[in-house]
């Protein structure tokens, strides 16, 4: 009998979101250790080992490779895994990256040189571009709509918990890399890259234990099993309450309209009754990218060694940044369908800007240029002392407090909830391949833009949240509280804009009415917006809309 509660579902899929975190931190915290630096010393003092007290590492666009072949292989899995979810199912894609990342966990843990190093993160990246794209498919095709958002923004803690509990098995593997005989101990940094694969064994246990997406079920045409899953998750074993009853039907009539667009293909994706949604969608994991959260992530050491921090304490400082990531998603978790999508993102890209710019300010009035960086590490390019120091790492905690319970968690709960399911999965894994495309393009380049642009680089972060404030403003729909099949039919609304739906800054959140509905009371679904039912009973969805705003 598979598990039947929804939080216990969502918890276990969104462990793929922990294999991200473990990633990124795993690679930030090895960034100041000598262990790291030595082995695959490229600076003066020769490689593999060096006697110095210190090490420069791999030059500065090859450690940018190091970071970004990750997320190159993840761009490359994303693509790939919208037709594997549809032709596997949503949970035996996921259960076959958590495969692909053992075998990358597995080459990374062995490295004996960049080259072998590089090929493990590929082959990472390869299982994140899976997970990242098709675990929100998975849990918002099975998830009550008034939960839909805390559920997916599950994937973003479980990001941030990954971070986490990555950054403090490095830090405590630090301490193992004293010099022997035969240079640095490369313990500590392969045993925090061999343990990386205990969550995927986990994840991949677990998954067998879930139910499938009711809606992949529903388009193979296996309907006992889809109205069972159903039952099981929303309906508490009863098959005659009425959300469950009601869901079913919204499924079949979605069905029988797609069933005429069955052969669909990436192409699909841009034609111009769905290219906005492909837009929205995948402008919503870029711009989650140009926030400039993940450069924060990745080079934070950069950022504390130029405030003054070196070595283990550098390491510990650092780590405060992902404690505050962790605590402050929590928020998102509770009410995030109550806030709604728009109002989320455009307070979290106003706060964002605003850190950017003043830790730019910071450098650029208060900084000092160190010719060929800090201890030899020429991306921290500039230092900072006293007050100044202080200011640019509050603003930079500051920063990560106001990411984490908007544009962290919304990332992944809003391309989901855009396209219909006959193209749900190819959807967000076009919309997820972007963001890892821009993060490498960002892993790559960020070593440089430290060296060369130096404060500019925030700049250029805080004209980014600039521009993705607008961007939502003006063509971001609210989602939160609708089932799947009733954003559908927003999108297209005759009385709407061509090619786009009803206005974004005229659409609401419906998470009270629909919360009530999930709970048996059928007024609740029915009392709602009867006009906007009449202009759309011609489509295919045949839903009722609720617009009562929470």
């Amino acid at each position: 009998m598979p598990i039947g509660n929804i939080y216990v579902i969502a918890g276990v899929a969104v462990v793929g979101g922990a294999l991200f975190g473990f990633d990124i931190s795993s690679v930030s915290a090895q960034l100041s250790e000598n262990s790291y630096k030595c082995y695959f010393n490229q600076g003066p003092h020769g490689p593999p080992y060096s006697d110095a007290d210190y090490c420069s590492g791999p030059r500065s666009l090859v450690q940018g490779g190091i970071t970004a072949s990750m997320a190159a292989g993840s761009w490359l899995g994303s693509l790939c895994s919208g037709p594997i979810s549809d032709r596997l199912g949503r949970k035996w894609s996921i259960m076959l990256g958590c495969v692909v990342w053992m075998i990358g966990s597995i080459l990374s843990c062995a490295a004996q040189n960049i080259g072998m190093l590089i090929v493990g993160r590929i082959i990472n990246g390869l299982s994140v571009g899976v997970e990242s794209a098709q675990v929100p498919v998975y849990i918002a095709e099975i998830a009550p709509p008034s939960k839909r958002g805390r559920l997916i923004g599950f994937q973003q803690w479980a990001v941030t918990w990954g971070i986490l509990i990555m950054y403090y098995i490095s830090y405590g593997c630090s301490f193992i890399g004293e010099q022997n005989s035969t240079g640095y101990n490369t313990a500590s940094w392969r045993v925090p890259w061999g343990l990386q694969m205990v969550p995927a064994v986990f994840l991949f246990l677990m998954m067998m234990l879930l139910p499938e997406s009711p809606r992949w079920l529903a388009r193979k045409d296996r309907w006992e099993e889809a109205q069972a899953v159903l039952t099981l998750v929303h309906g508490q074993g009863d098959p005659h309450h009425p959300f469950v009853a009601s869901e079913l039907q919204d499924i079949k009539d979605m069905c029988e309209f797609e069933r005429q667009h069955s052969n669909v293909t990436y192409i699909d994706l841009f034609k111009p009754k769905m290219i906005h949604r492909t837009i929205t969608a995948m402008f919503m994991q870029i711009w989650a990218q140009l926030t400039g959260m993940n450069v924060m992530m990745y080079y934070i050491s950069y950022v504390f060694a130029m405030a003054g921090y070196s070595g283990n304490a550098n390491l510990l400082a650092s780590s405060i940044q992902y404690v505050i990531n962790v605590i402050m998603t929590i928020p998102a978790l509770i009410w995030v369908d109550q806030w709604g999508r728009r109002p989320t993102l455009l307070v979290g890209a106003t706060l964002m800007m605003t850190f950017m710019f003043a830790n730019a300010a910071l450098l650029a009035v208060h900084g000092t240029v160190v010719p060929g960086g800090i201890d030899g590490v020429a991306e921290a390019s500039m230092s900072l002392s006293g007050a100044p120091a202080k200011g640019l790492i509050a603003c930079t905690y500051l920063f990560v407090a106001s990411y984490a319970p908007t544009w962290g968690p919304v990332s992944w709960t809003y391309p989901p909830e855009l396209f219909p399911l006959r193209l749900r999965g190819k959807g967000v894994a076009m919309a997820t391949s972007a963001n890892w495309a821009f993060n490498t393009a960002l892993g790559l380049f960020t070593p440089s833009a430290f060296v060369n642009i130096r404060w500019k680089t925030y700049v250029v972060f805080g004209c980014f949240n600039v521009a993705m404030f607008l961007h939502v403003l003006f063509l971001f729909p609210e989602t939160a509280g609708k089932t799947l099949e009733e954003v559908e039919s927003m999108f297209e609304d005759p009385d709407g804009i061509p090619y786009i739906g009803t206005p974004a800054w005229k659409t609401k959140v419906y998470t009270g009415a629909t919360r009530r509905f999930e709970q048996g009371d059928v007024e609740a679904k029915l009392g709602g917006n009867h006009e906007h039912d009449e202009k759309t009973a011609a489509h295919s969805d045949g839903t009722n809309h609720d617009a009562d705003n929470a």
